[in-house]
């Protein structure tokens, strides 16, 4: 097996252990703050991973900061992380107050699909960025971009 390819699922497994353990610890405490403090905390790991993106597409342009930063976003992306906007998490404070808005928890349909999109344009970025054409990246950064700013004009309450 290939470095590269062992830091993938080392990364993927991390994410994993991050979300689903305390996920299903939180079930068992019942504590919604939990929740959403872990949710509040991946979406700042996703955000920082999109800004370290940003950074390389619009400067200097560093293959391995963009990879790790893709693989990143692609597994938080495919870690289940709507198991943790259960029922009773939708006013719970967390580190600050939520910032989803109730459609999150009556739309689940929505909510779904535009996860799902996200997660393939997410994995799609991370097949782009091993390639390490700037170019690329750049063009699919933007789709990713475009599937966050589609759950979060319907989902997200903006400041």
């Amino acid at each position: 097996m290939q470095l590269k390819q062992l830091k993938k699922i080392m990364l993927a497994t991390c994410a994993f252990s991050v979300l689903a353990i305390p996920a299903a610890h939180s079930q068992t405490i019942g504590k919604a703050e939990d929740q959403v403090r872990w949710r509040q905390s991946a979406f700042s790991t996703m955000g920082w991973s999109m800004g370290r993106i940003k950074a390389n597409v619009s400067g200097s342009y560093n293959k391995e900061q963009v990879t790790q930063a893709a693989n990143t976003l692609q597994a938080l992306a495919n870690s289940n992380i709507g198991s943790l906007f259960a029922p009773g998490t939708e006013s719970a404070k967390g580190w600050k107050a939520t910032e989803v808005k109730p459609a999150l928890f009556t739309d689940k349909e929505g909510a779904n699909k535009a996860w799902a999109n996200f997660a393939k344009e997410a994995d799609e970025l991370a097949k782009v960025a091993a390639a390490g054409d700037a170019a690329a990246v750049k063009t699919q950064f933007g789709k990713v971009g475009q599937a966050c700013k589609g759950c979060h004009d319907k989902f997200r309450v903006e400041d």
